[in-house]
């Protein structure tokens, strides 16, 4: 699990290549495995790998979120706040397991913020993602992850320049 946790990048290129159904299905069943308050389940996965849909997609925020124009296939994380008060934890659960399980599988991902972010023009991401997907009004939007096989390499992380400096026991 170390090891996992300590190669796992984000990856913003993505070489062009259909990621196979298998392994999606796989990612997804992580996210619907993935613990919530109370087993409430808030969350929602809404599957793009419609070319036009991810360029539409790529500019749902000012900065940070283009490359998803070059990535075979998104996951958007929505969640139902009606059902559960801690949805934004519930649903980045389910998004950071889903990214584990790509990584573990020998994929790229990336995350995208989307709640509280902003496009060019002051319109919330949200919004601009609800209204390009048809996503009902009652749901928040947490982010996208942006899935595709890798055409960058990046180092893992250091151990050695882990932050041990925020490591507190039993008192601050």
């Amino acid at each position: 699990m170390l090891d996992l946790l300590k190669t796992r990048r984000s990856i913003r290129r993505f070489k062009d290549r259909e990621i196979e159904k298998e392994k999606v299905d796989m990612i997804l069943k992580a996210g619907l495995l993935s613990p919530s308050s109370r087993g409430r389940r808030p969350w929602e996965f809404i599957v793009v790998n419609d070319k036009q849909l991810l360029e539409t997609l790529s500019s749902c925020r000012e900065h940070g979120s283009q490359f998803l124009a070059g990535a075979p296939l998104a996951i958007v994380v929505i969640a139902d706040p009606d059902v559960c008060d801690v949805w934004v934890e519930d649903a980045s659960i389910a998004a950071i397991i889903m990214q584990l399980t790509a990584h573990w599988m020998g994929l790229g991902s990336c995350w995208i913020q989307a709640r509280k972010r902003y496009r060019a023009n002051d319109e919330k991401t949200e919004d601009y993602i609800k209204r390009s997907l048809g996503i009902p009004e009652k749901y928040n939007v947490e982010c996208i992850i942006a899935l595709g096989y890798k055409d960058e390499d990046k180092p893992p992380h250091d151990q050695e320049s882990l932050p041990y400096k925020k490591l507190h026991f039993n008192k601050y």
